[in-house]
């Protein structure tokens, strides 16, 4: 029998149900003050915004980011953001700025502080030497009245109105509008720059779009002995034999003189045996599938990928512009090359 205390009362689920009810509702106030505060950006940019972008646009060496706290994490994120898009940028700890690292920052460069408040304390320590050497210093706070705001050279104005938190103290909406008005800046300065993808993917080489943007078919495609490849008087059943070898389900056919004849593959085979042919007495040039679909070996290897799609085939020859067999590729190696 079960013991009554072990089941959950109509009580306990309804209490249950008003918890989760309000755990939801804050999610809905907390993500209504950030959007809220992001929106309000939209306001403020205007003469300085475009100030900020012309001064990083024209810095001979590269945008140094600090910040301390909640801020240094968003600054380390739009330095990423940044360098990954055409700016060159790193982030500095303003801590360790203080302690041998402000001598990574150049008169070239241009330095952009990171401080809600824009008196953090590490901030202010180095930015009267930074000033001295003639830094270009850009500022983000949430108070346009602050040390930092009066000592850059142009200030970014990232203020709130409340924070998310129910306290009102914990960074929240304030590290949001700062991230978001570091975005605008940094998608700002991509399209000045006339930034593209093959610019965004030499920046992003292992990932995804790196290699569709940057492998070509030369890259993996086969040749010399894996090439399957035989002559246009060569037999039928000599066909059939390099494409078994080869393991590419076809094989590339051949005039004499090198130029690509055709194309010869298990499909065309099945076929040639549904209508009763003879291996023994076809010859291959009967057979062959003229004009094949072909690529350059220097176009990227993403465009065999929809080539293969679009044409619902594995494998395809590569050719040059006289018509010569280069090579070949089947869709199992751009797999392994993670293009497809």
């Amino acid at each position: 029998m079960n013991d009554p205390a072990l089941i959950p009362s109509d009580r306990s689920d309804v209490a249950l149900a008003s918890r989760r009810e309000a755990l939801v509702a804050r999610a809905h106030h907390v993500l209504a003050i950030e959007a809220r505060a992001v929106l309000a950006l939209s306001e403020r940019i205007g003469e300085e915004f475009a100030r900020a972008c012309e001064l990083v646009l024209a810095c001979p060496g590269r945008v140094v980011v600090s910040g301390m706290g909640k801020s240094g994490h968003i600054a380390a994120k739009i330095a990423a953001t940044l360098a990954s898009t055409g700016t060159p940028a790193f982030f500095l700890h303003p801590a360790e700025a203080s302690h041998g690292d402000l001598g990574m920052v150049t008169r070239a460069d241009v330095f952009l502080a990171l401080s809600h408040s824009g008196a953090t304390e590490e901030l202010l320590r180095i930015v009267p030497l930074i000033k001295r050497q003639a830094t270009t210093l850009i500022a983000i706070t949430g108070n346009r009245d602050s040390p930092l705001a009066r000592l850059s050279d142009v200030h970014l104005d990232a203020g709130v109105e409340r924070e998310a938190c129910s306290l009102n103290l914990a960074p929240t909406a304030s590290t949001t509008a700062a991230l978001a008005l570091g975005d605008a800046l940094a998608v700002a300065l991509l399209e000045a720059r006339g930034f593209g993808p093959e610019d965004f993917a030499r920046s992003h080489p292992g990932g995804a779009l790196g290699r569709r943007l940057l492998t070509r078919v030369q890259d993996v495609m086969r040749t010399g002995d894996s090439l399957p490849r035989v002559g246009i008087d060569a037999s039928l059943a000599e066909a059939i034999l390099e494409i078994t070898r080869k393991r590419m389900g076809m094989t590339a056919v051949e005039h004499p003189d090198g130029r690509l004849a055709g194309i010869f593959t298990d499909g065309d085979l099945r076929r040639v045996l549904e209508r009763g042919g003879s291996i023994d007495r076809l010859a291959l040039g009967d057979v062959v599938t003229a004009l094949p679909v072909t690529i350059a070996q220097s176009a990227l290897a993403a465009e065999a990928v929809r080539l293969m799609e679009e044409r619902r085939i594995t494998a395809l020859l590569v050719a040059d512009e006289a018509g010569r067999l280069s090579g070949a590729l089947h869709l199992h190696d751009l797999l392994l090359a993670k293009v497809a």
